[in-house]
């Protein structure tokens, strides 16, 4: 469970979120886990990351961050992350003390190599790649709140985990390249990607709670295998059953079947 935004998770949203799934005949095969108890994890990494000099502090705010590009003629398009201009890039970078990184005030960024081009091939969408450098800039590992940031702990919890493939919405596309350099110099495998297309509403905009979009009904197996019903459609799925008297458990079978054709 992915609620390492402490300030920003809503309680029980978790319990919730298992509750669909049972209710969508969707199951785990171990106990579920949750980030917010896994710190000790994400430390031991970003310490690793400290120890190998490939990060440094940054006091830099956004507002700071967009007057830059401003001043640079560096336009940031509606809904996209700054490139980081590298105002924090130290020229030579150091091993930090424990007493530096226990220092929540700053944020901590890894510090790319030059021309850091990430490829890979997504199961869907065929080769991609991403200029680091140029598309993102040195990212964020820890904020200046304290918390690990989500690309930081999902590399760390994959590699613990064994996790072999990811499945998940294009939305994330974008910083597949940002885990796959993180697997690399934290010496942990690299999953197979595969990216599936977003449900939109009418003005473009996926479906999410920030667009007040409606919750999947699951309050009856009924509901939930029509909701089911909706997903196979948007993902392209044909000939499934449609009678009144499939049950959850044959119907995803057949859609398992389906997917894999």
């Amino acid at each position: 469970m992915e609620d390492l935004d402490t300030p920003r998770c809503v309680t029980g949203a978790d319990q919730q979120i298992q509750a669909q799934l049972l209710a969508c005949g969707l199951s785990w095969d171990e106990e579920v886990t949750w980030q917010s108890e896994r710190q000790a994890g994400y430390q031991k990494a970003f310490e690793k990351l400290n120890s190998i000099q490939l990060m440094y502090p940054c006091t830099c705010s956004r507002q700071t961050i967009a007057s830059t590009l401003s001043q640079m003629g560096i336009q940031t398009p509606r809904n996209q992350e700054m490139v980081y201009p590298a105002s924090c890039r130290p020229e030579q970078f150091i091993t930090y003390s424990a007493e530096d990184l226990k220092n929540t005030k700053l944020t901590w960024r890894l510090a790319l190599p030059p021309d850091c081009n990430m490829t890979f091939v997504d199961e869907a969408l065929g080769k991609q790649s991403q200029q680091l450098n140029t598309q993102v800039g040195d990212f964020v590992i820890r904020r200046n709140d304290g918390l690990f940031t989500y690309q930081l702990a999902v590399v760390v919890d994959d590699a613990q985990q064994s996790i072999t493939h990811i499945v998940r919405g294009e939305d994330l596309l974008s910083n597949t390249g940002r885990q796959i350099y993180l697997q690399y110099v934290l010496g942990l495998p690299t999953p197979q990607y595969l990216h599936l297309p977003l449900v939109l509403e009418e003005h473009g905009e996926k479906l999410s709670k920030q667009t007040l979009a409606t919750p999947i009904q699951t309050q009856n197996a009924k509901a939930a295998l029509a909701e089911l019903r909706k997903a196979a459609k948007h993902l392209g799925l044909g000939q499934l059953p449609d009678g009144e008297n499939i049950t959850i458990a044959e119907w995803l079978l057949a859609a398992t079947h389906a997917w894999k054709a």
